[in-house]
């Protein structure tokens, strides 16, 4: 098996935190590669995919909220990012399933963007956000929001609760606000927001994460092919003749015409006037 057909397998079978880490790497490692040959057309493509502060922009290429999550700095941003993502993703798996990791990574990447944008719009700043970092924030807050206690052992630390975790990174966060990495640090704090917000509103009845599932399943049943209905032809053979019924019937009439007239003929002097050959009759037809 060669490696295309092993990533493939390992694709299919891996799950959908696996699944996503490829489409994070399949999407990053061209557009690095395409930096070094061409920075000129990266930065076009880009263009077309990072989200921006500016409404006016965002309205003109509305699908940025989702794109710009898949998008990456450098290969140290994208490596810590898909770190964290197969940590969190391991751990919300153990609560939740995967339709739900996934609606919760797509709607933490939409809510951290648009409170990205709408914070900038207020600080009347126009700048440009990559990164999964807040998608990855809203499932670590969630899976920590719901199982607080959970106990983690980490290398050279030893155990921790999983809100130790999840309040470190968001201390993190706080602390690096007037950095110049704002806006990232204010998505991440929009992720979080969305992950607690979203384990609070399923622990009274309602699951966010089925809007896009939802959605999901229309665009899937969009596309797939339908089965049409099998034509039936039918034929016929007019030249064919009909089975022969009659013979059996005349005959079936005829042995039971001869029977009524044998228990006539006890009925009236005996069984033992009935003939040698009417007694053999009698009992063949008994049979």
């Amino acid at each position: 098996m060669g490696i295309i057909d092993d990533l493939k397998m390992q694709y299919k079978t891996g799950g959908i935190t696996q699944q996503l880490i490829f489409w994070n790497i399949g999407i990053a490692i061209p557009l690095f590669l395409l930096y070094s040959f061409s920075s000129d057309t990266y930065l076009s493509i880009m263009s077309w995919l990072q989200l921006i502060s500016d409404p006016s922009e965002f309205i003109v290429k509305p699908w940025t909220i989702l794109t710009y999550g898949f998008l990456h700095v450098g290969i140290l941003h994208l490596l810590f990012n898909m770190i964290m993502l197969n940590f969190a993703g391991r751990l919300f798996l153990t609560f939740f399933t995967q339709k739900q990791f996934l609606g919760v990574y797509i709607l933490g990447a939409i809510f951290a963007g648009l409170v990205f944008v709408g914070s900038f719009f207020l600080f009347n700043v126009k700048a440009p956000i990559i990164g999964a970092s807040g998608a990855i924030m809203a499932v670590l807050i969630g899976s920590a929001t719901y199982a607080p206690l959970y106990q983690i052992r980490l290398l050279l630390i030893g155990t921790v609760k999983l809100w130790h975790i999840a309040f470190v990174f968001l201390i993190l966060d706080l602390i690096q606000l007037p950095t110049d990495n704002m806006g990232g640090h204010i998505a991440h704090l929009g992720g979080a927001l969305f992950g607690f917000a979203y384990i609070k509103i399923l622990q009274n009845g309602t699951d966010l994460s089925l809007i896009v599932t939802k959605i999901i399943d229309f665009f899937a049943n969009l596309f797939k092919p339908r089965k049409g209905t099998p034509f039936k032809k039918v034929h016929r053979n007019v030249s064919q003749p009909k089975p022969k019924t009659a013979s059996k019937i005349v005959v079936k009439d005829k042995t039971q015409q001869q029977i009524d007239e044998i228990l006539d003929k006890i009925s009236q002097s005996g069984y033992d006037s009935l003939t040698k050959e009417e007694k053999e009759f009698l009992f063949k037809a008994g049979k």
